[in-house]
């Protein structure tokens, strides 16, 4: 039998892949690097990486257990098309979803709801705040996610800080928490966490090395649970300057980020190969 690989969970949007807004193309028109669609929806092109970076995905992909990891629903997850191997495993709804070979576990989903029934307040109790106090001037769309959490999309220059603080105080008071992500506030129950279903995939796999990758603060609970974890130079996380032992915060912003991360990912993976 050939020996456990490393699992590599990583966060995806603003972390691997990035829409037109967020890709930080700040050299010169002329020296910018050649981009791969790797998301459409609707029937326009939505999120991009470097061609570079998904050629290092695949090569990670031959290497490891990667992991997608996300917060998005599994719907907004399968518009994506990641280059590379189709990945075994996949963690959606920020761990509400564990996909094995693109469907549900439904013993996992199943422990998941079980703790949010017993240790946070319901779903209902947060939508109808932010139903009550969100102000339409600035709320583009109320969505609830997979019947596990809430996000809104707003108009991100006239969204009130002191509003995100006064909710975040709210949430932190029911056992949920806030995370201001572009154009997106999410509302998410404590126990709903990426790490959980990361020490999850550990178990089932028995990798000897755990990686991962984030940018916002639904991420953390992630790169702690990893073994080594890095976060890029954009985010919430940098923006807060969070870092941790085994984090490593990088210098690099959009879209370069994204390929800084695969190539240390690989470089750890060559690492751990060679011990």
């Amino acid at each position: 039998m050939s020996a456990p690989k490393t699992l590599v969970a990583s966060d995806l949007d603003r972390t691997l892949i990035y829409s037109s807004a967020a890709l930080a193309l700040t050299m010169p028109d002329a020296r910018a690097p050649r981009l791969l669609c790797v998301e459409v929806h609707e029937s326009k092109p939505l999120s991009y990486m470097t061609e570079t970076a998904a050629a290092l995905l695949t090569e990670l992909g031959d290497t490891a257990v990667f992991v997608p990891t996300t917060t998005r629903t599994r719907k907004q997850y399968q518009r994506i098309n990641l280059p590379g191997p189709a990945p075994k495993y996949a963690i959606c709804a920020n761990g509400g979803h564990l996909l094995v070979d693109g469907v549900s576990d439904p013993d996992w989903h199943g422990s998941v709801t079980a703790r949010l029934a017993t240790e946070c307040a319901p779903l209902d109790e947060v939508r109808e705040h932010l139903a009550a106090t969100a102000d339409p001037a600035w709320v583009r769309k109320h969505r609830v996610a997979e019947d596990l959490f809430a996000y809104l999309v707003v108009e991100r220059e006239l969204l009130p800080e002191e509003w995100v603080k006064e909710l975040a105080v709210w949430a932190e008071n029911r056992g949920w928490t806030v995370s201001l992500q572009g154009r997106k506030i999410y509302a998410v129950p404590k126990p709903l966490t990426k790490s959980a279903a990361l020490h999850e995939l550990a178990r089932r796999t028995g990798a000897p090395l755990t990686l991962a990758a984030g940018d916002s603060l639904l991420d953390a609970d992630l790169l702690l649970a990893a073994d080594r974890g890095w976060r890029p130079g954009h985010g919430e996380l940098a923006e807060a300057d969070w870092t941790a032992p085994a984090i490593t915060a990088l210098a690099e912003r959009g879209v370069a980020a994204g390929e800084r991360i695969l190539r240390e990912f690989m470089n750890a993976c060559d690492g751990q190969a060679s011990v």
